[in-house]
Order: C-alpha cells, then sequence, then structure tokens
C-alpha cells in the first residue's frame, strides 16, 4: 500500500488539482473549478489523499443527511497511483469517519470500480427496481 495521508475539509483541497483530476475523469469531463468548489461546500464531507510532500493525489466527497443515508461521489486517485490501495484508504476513513457514525445506508456509482468497492463492503443493489431517477444532462457552466 503506498503512504499517504488523508486529509479532509474545504481548506485542506488543492482545488486547482482536484478540478483538473475530475476533469479527466469519465462522469465530469471539461468539469470546472466553480463546479468543482460548490459541490465540495455543499457536501456533508471532503476528502483527500496527499502524499509526503503534500502534493494531492486523491479526491471524494460525500452528500449526507449524516443519519441515515450518505452518497459517496467524485472518488479519484490519480492514475499513477492506483492499484496501491489509496481508493480503498480513502473509503474506509470515509465510511469510519466521526461525522458520518450513524448513517446505516450507503451508496455510490461505479461504471468499472467494482472491485474497489468490494474490498469496503459495498455489493450490488439488492433491490434495484426500488431505485429511480431523473437524469438530466450536465448544464453548462
Amino acid at each position: 500500500m503506498e503512504k499517504v495521508i488523508i486529509k479532509n475539509g474545504i481548506d485542506e483541497m488543492d482545488f486547482e488539482k482536484v478540478t483538473q483530476m475530475l476533469s479527466e475523469a469519465d462522469w465530469s469531463p471539461g468539469i470546472k473549478n466553480n463546479e468543482v468548489k460548490q459541490g465540495a461546500y455543499n457536501s456533508s464531507l471532503v476528502i483527500g489523499a496527499f502524499l509526503q510532500d503534500g502534493t494531492q493525489i486523491g479526491y471524494a466527497r460525500v452528500v449526507s443527511d449524516k443519519t441515515r443515508f450518505a452518497f459517496i461521489l467524485d472518488v479519484y486517485v490519480q492514475e499513477t497511483h492506483r492499484k496501491k490501495g489509496v481508493g480503498q484508504e480513502m473509503l474506509n476513513y470515509i465510511i469510519s469517519h466521526k461525522k458520518l457514525e450513524d448513517v446505516y445506508i450507503w451508496m455510490l456509482i461505479t461504471e468499472d470500480a467494482h472491485g474497489v468497492y468490494r474490498k469496503v463492503g459495498f455489493e450490488p443493489i439488492s433491490h434495484p427496481e426500488n431505485c429511480m431517477e431523473i437524469r438530466k444532462g450536465r448544464p453548462e457552466r
């Protein structure tokens, strides 16, 4: 496992780096800094993974009522640091965070990282027929 430091809080994040990372992700191509920051400020928990020299290499955030439900999103590890346990470490940090200790329903969406999420206890939705969505196109910002 790669040695990283997990930090939480808006003031700890390098939003230029986070924006660069998320703009390369399949789910948010070209995302702009203002949208990244707005999402972070409206989240219950924002975390980052950092190298010893302070370089941010990972990011994730949680939207939650801090009581029953939490949705994890924007989980990203810089490509050169993947498959080294960084994503798993970030997820374990989130799930065990004091602010979210009462949460008993955790959700996320992934296209291709099922293995990473299974390692921390996630499984496919047991009753997908109960889930519904409204999915609109991402607005220009």
